[in-house]
């Protein structure tokens, strides 16, 4: 179905991805026709292994340290385009540089057989929850692809770490399943954030985003009066018995716990009679700054 230029919604480690073959400018096209995805927003290239990648990626002693350290794995990295990469330009969304990870599970089995990079966003409508079951796929994306592999939920549940080598330290594009403290530790190297007001350098950097029907309200201390209530541990919310219904992300206040199960709580909430979500406040540490990374995506105003 891929060599032919089909669309597959495919099952990986972070959330199941809306594949197509890279090189075919009609089958990238054709993710952004079924996501309703803006055009300037690039694609995260997915590979099988490092010949493949360094076939598309130019790569320097950073990036080599840093798919050593997590590949296979929840990390894209940002690099400059090989002169003979064949990704088509829609891919890159305009940019010079691509992004590569290599996935872990079946994924890879799939890209082996395609035997060029796969670019896959999030199998979902554009802005909306990042799916974590063959199911989530069906219901945003329905009869707009053309196959669904379903391998079960995700292990990780949450969308890769995004970073981009420049010289003497690590630039982090968008926080994911691998954090800041993890690249620290493995590379030596600092890690930092873009400045503010930086142009779009990779996907996920839409400031409205993973956003369900109903309005998001972050750090709620009280429920309002028909809120629905996001929460995490057992810290008890003012008002939370009149809540219209409760979701815990993570009772025992596991961050892990609840970046896991935070996209098929927003995909339960992502429906017409919930029009507002109250969302306890979550500790920016570790994956916190990940999981608060795409409630405040989820909470931006939308345009």
């Amino acid at each position: 179905m891929l060599l032919a230029g089909g669309l597959v919604a495919i099952p990986t480690e972070t959330v199941y991805g809306l594949g197509a073959d890279a090189t075919q400018g009609a089958a990238v096209a054709a993710i952004f026709e079924a996501k309703g995805r803006p055009r300037f927003n690039p694609l995260i290239c997915h590979v099988c292994d490092r010949a493949m990648a360094e076939a598309t990626g130019v790569f320097d002693p950073v990036a080599r340290r840093l798919a050593d350290a997590f590949w296979p794995g929840p990390l894209t990295i940002v690099l400059p385009l090989a002169a003979e990469s064949g990704i088509h330009p829609l891919t890159l969304g305009g940019l010079t540089t691509v992004a590569l990870r290599m996935p872990q599970g079946i994924a890879r089995d799939v890209i082996a057989g395609v035997g060029r990079p796969v670019a896959a966003p999030s199998a979902n409508r554009s802005g909306k929850v990042s799916p974590t079951t063959a199911a989530h796929v069906a219901r945003s994306l329905g009869d707009r692809i053309d196959l669904i592999l379903d391998a079960g939920p995700a292990v990780v549940g949450l969308e890769s770490t995004i970073v981009m080598p420049v010289p003497g330290k690590i630039v982090l594009l968008r926080a994911g399943g691998i954090t800041a403290d993890d690249i620290e530790a493995a590379l030596g190297l600092a890690v930092v954030r873009p400045e503010a007001g930086a142009a779009i350098q990779s996907p996920g950097q839409l400031a409205s985003h993973y956003a369900p029907h109903g309005q998001v309200r972050l750090d709620a201390l009280s429920v309002r009066p028909g809120e629905w209530l996001l929460k995490f541990g057992r810290r008890a919310v003012e008002g939370e018995g009149a809540a219209a219904g409760i979701i815990d992300l993570s009772p025992a206040g596991d961050l892990r716990e609840a970046a896991s199960n935070l996209f098929a709580a927003l995909t339960l909430l992502d429906r017409p009679d919930v029009a507002e979500i109250a969302v306890m406040p979550i500790p920016e540490t570790g994956l916190g700054e990940a999981i608060n990374d795409r409630l405040r995506r989820a909470a931006a105003p939308r345009g």
